[in-house]
């Protein structure tokens, strides 16, 4: 796991880099530059303005703006820097790879790739709205923040995880398919061209999720295939607030203490077997001891389990190091991706009717994904079954497809008996 591959500090030479300072004045000198080539080439300034100024004024109002606001701060609330997420930099990565593989599949069936290019915004735009809308109504709780724009700027944090696959899939083929309405074009056709694709992009996608924590698998043995996740991870917390880091088992419901593990950190500190758990959670007064040149949110607290009104604690140094061993399912999920994308790509040189292979495309990841969620704990079960809600989209993507693929061989063999 590495949530942040590196932080952009907050202050270069005693001027900040974001508000008004550096990224300001790169801004600046480019847009200098630009005009300077403008008028080398023949345009006026006033060109340039007239059909660059909106754009131009959009990046300064991000970087006086925006950018200041998402900064991280530090336990005091001073901001320390703009962290660059191992999630988003691994999903652009699979957008980037994803658009350049449709357009090389569209140049190879004949059409025009610049459809791609045109499209690839669309799909975009369509597809992290759908994964975030499908995120934050599943786990709705977890944005609410003190006031309502502090929700919204909760909602918009995709970059640091939070995306579902699959309302991925809905809002980009939705989107797809309106611009190719829009454009009289096949959406058979190009749902074709683009469904390996997007098997390309999920093999980067959870390479991200293997950086920011989530997605994670179930607990495994101590092997070597098994992941170990440090502290602040969603798999360490969970592991911690259950009480299994440190050895003890309890009933949610009651608190009542069930087990205690022999050698734990709850048995040495003298934890009674059956006694009540009042609270678990958080001990923050360790963070008066942590550093503020790191941000808060690598800040680590401690923990504290109230028995039977007695209050036992650990430091930060006393827990741990890291979350017991779970199933790489970030891995499976990646590398079942780049498997799909290789075989879908391979059957694109068989004469399939249009619209089949994206069919057979929507059909195995549906299967891939019901099965994935078997090793995966990140889920509960749903409206009162054990499926969770990605095993029961994946039973309703399945029948779908299923359905689509019969029209499709239905279709081409009414079209066939027609006579010519």
């Amino acid at each position: 796991m590495r949530r942040t591959l590196f932080l952009i500090p907050h202050e270069l030479f005693g001027l900040p880099v974001f508000g008004f300072g550096w990224a300001l004045l790169v801004l600046v000198a480019v847009i200098l530059v630009r005009c300077l080539v403008a008028r080398r080439s023949g345009a006026s300034v006033g060109q340039v303005v007239n059909s660059e100024g909106l754009l131009w004024g959009i990046f300064a109002a991000v970087i006086i703006l925006v950018l200041p606001r998402i900064e991280l701060t530090n336990l005091d609330g001073a901001p320390v820097g703009m962290a660059i997420r191992g999630y988003g930099v691994m999903l652009l990565t699979g957008i980037a790879s994803a658009v350049a593989l449709a357009a090389y599949r569209a140049k190879r069936r004949g059409i025009d790739p610049e459809i791609i290019l045109s499209m690839a915004p669309w799909a975009f735009i369509g597809g992290i709205f759908g994964a975030r809308l499908f995120y934050v109504i599943q786990y709705r709780d977890q944005f609410i923040g003190s006031t309502r724009g502090e929700t919204i700027i909760n909602m918009m944090r995709f970059t640091e995880g939070g995306l579902v696959v699959y309302g991925s899939f809905i809002g980009g083929f939705l989107a797809v398919a309106f611009f190719v309405f829009d454009r009289r074009l096949s959406l058979l056709r190009f749902g074709d061209i683009i469904i390996p694709c997007l098997f390309l992009g999920l093999f980067f996608g959870r390479v991200g999720c293997l950086f920011n924590g989530c997605c994670y698998g179930g607990p495994c043995e101590d092997a070597s295939y098994a992941l170990y996740f440090p502290p602040k991870s969603p798999v360490y917390e969970r592991q911690l607030r259950s009480g299994e880091l440190i050895g003890l088992e309890f009933e949610k419901a009651s608190g009542k203490i069930t087990s205690i593990e022999a050698s734990s950190l709850a048995e040495r500190a003298g934890i009674p077997v059956e006694g009540t758990i009042q609270g678990i959670g958080d001990e923050l007064s360790y963070l008066a001891e942590a550093s503020r040149e790191i941000p808060a949110e690598q800040a680590l607290p401690g923990l504290r389990v109230d028995v039977d009104g007695q209050r036992y604690r650990w430091s930060p140094d006393e827990l741990p190091e890291c979350a017991l061993p779970v199933y790489p399912a970030q891995l499976i999920s990646s590398l079942s991706g780049l498997t799909m994308c290789l075989l879908l790509c391979g059957l694109s040189a068989l004469p399939l009717k249009d619209g089949l292979l994206m069919m057979i495309g929507f059909s195995a990841y549906a299967l891939l994904r019901f099965g994935l969620e078997i090793v995966r704990v990140d889920e509960s079960g749903q409206f009162g079954t054990g499926l969770s809600i990605s095993q029961i989209v994946s039973l309703v993507v399945l029948s779908l497809s299923i359905g689509g693929a019969l029209w499709i061989k239905l279709r081409a063999g009414e079209v066939g008996s027609e006579p010519s």
